[in-house]
């Protein structure tokens, strides 16, 4: 499962050009338009009948994140039948997407978040960025679903702008898990920007996810977008930094078109431990391939950071 990750200037320009859906020529220099941001319109919850509502938590979690890019008709339902059967990412409790489409013509205007969770018995939510371009569309989205109740559902649009005013957003909710709360982010991040500014990109979780102290256990998930060896080093240092880990070393890719292998996706926990975990290679659906992990609860986090502090400073 492991692949030596190497970036050399001409991997790095023709991955920003295929993620970017750009071909190889100068980029137009187009004003930013104008945001009309309607939170309310981008952001939406349900939830099937069936989910669970049980008040004891289970031994492990399985937690699975995956960029689907905007799969629709057929290929949905594959990717319905694979998160429901499949031997490593079936059978999730709570799941991750990116580039989840509501309102496109590419997907014939499906609700895909809705018919997911539909046919998983799942809670979901959706959230999309600002329209950039004026098309009429909506942006592609990102998506949690959960077999247990979600709360505090919240869109959050990403710090700083990308090409010709485009923004990314992340997507937070906390999913309670019997009588232990673990707020869960979905991250869809942007791709063509300066290290510092995605530093700033990525804390707009972090930022929103210091607004729910109570909650010790969390879980970032998603397409960060780490295309250089630089971004994947400065997106462990500033998850590490507030107390993450995660159980995917740096060089294990999670994106290939072509010759090109990049680490895009993570899968960052922080009060909990993960006793499995892989990327799932067979699933051939995306440009990505979807990681998934088993997750135990853990202790009371509090309690181990009062005993090492004690320990530290004797």
């Amino acid at each position: 499962m492991k692949a030596v990750f190497k970036n050399t200037a001409a991997t790095v320009l023709i991955a920003a050009c295929l993620l970017s859906g750009v071909a190889f020529l100068p980029a137009a220099r187009t004003p930013a338009r104008a945001q009309k941001d309607s939170a309310a319109t981008l952001l939406e919850t349900g939830g099937a009948s069936k989910a669970s509502k049980s008040k004891d938590a289970p031994a492990e979690l399985k937690v699975v994140s995956y960029n689907i890019r905007y799969r629709g008709g057929d290929d949905l339902q594959k990717l319905i039948k694979l998160l429901r059967d499949d031997g490593e990412i079936g059978g999730a409790a709570v799941i991750g997407l990116q580039e989840v489409d509501r309102n496109k013509k590419r997907t014939r205007n499906v609700n895909t978040a809705r018919v997911i969770a539909d046919a998983l018995g799942m809670n979901y939510a959706w959230a999309a960025p600002p329209d950039a371009d004026g098309d009429g569309e909506e942006e592609t989205g990102v998506a949690l679903f959960s077999i247990y109740p979600l709360s505090d559902v919240e869109r959050v649009v990403l710090t700083h702008e990308g090409p010709e005013g485009r923004r990314r957003v992340a997507l937070g909710a906390t999913v309670q898990v019997g009588a232990t709360p673990v707020r869960v982010y979905s991250v869809h991040a942007e791709t063509r920007m300066p290290i510092k500014k995605k530093v700033e990109h990525w804390r707009a979780v972090l930022d929103d996810l210091r607004r729910h102290a109570k909650v010790e256990r969390a879980v970032a998930l998603g397409d960060f977008n780490t295309i250089k060896e630089k971004d994947v080093r400065a997106a462990r240092r500033l998850f590490a930094g507030e107390g993450f880990t995660t159980p995917f070393p740096d060089d294990w890719t999670t994106w290939k078109t072509f010759i090109v292998k990049l680490k895009l996706d993570w899968l960052w926990l922080r009060g909990m431990e993960a006793v499995e975990f892989g990327i799932d290679k067979d699933v051939g659906l995306s440009d990505h391939w979807p990681l998934w992990a088993k997750i135990k609860l853990g202790k009371n986090t509090e309690a181990r950071v009062a005993t090492d502090t004690a320990t530290t400073k004797h």
